[in-house]
């Protein structure tokens, strides 16, 4: 039986801190992209376990290296940082759009 990739409650509310999606579109939006990748990322770890249970053990690793790149850079976790504080004249996000991607 596949068992539902809803994030739980609890983790939904930590996301939405103090009820912020309800009053911004931006958040709300960043909130989606969130729930989305924790659902692929809670899939990724199901199929990788079962891998590893069918004694191939190296293919989950494969997988997962295979389907997860490289770590965000510094400029693009900023740039997700950016998304969970109000900015309204954005010019948080102009200034981390101006900076070289190195």
């Amino acid at each position: 039986m596949t068992e539902s990739i809803t994030p739980p409650p609890n983790l939904v509310q930590q996301w939405d801190y103090e009820g912020t999606a309800m009053f911004c579109p931006e958040y709300q939006q960043h909130l989606t992209a969130r729930a989305a990748q924790w659902g692929a990322d809670m899939e990724l770890e199901a199929c990788c376990e079962w891998l590893s249970g069918c004694g191939c053990e190296s293919y989950g690793r494969e997988l997962r290296a295979a389907r997860r790149h490289n770590p965000p850079s510094l400029k693009e976790q900023a740039m997700e940082r950016c998304s969970d504080y109000i900015d309204p004249d954005g010019i948080i996000r102009r200034a981390l759009e101006a900076l070289p991607d190195d």
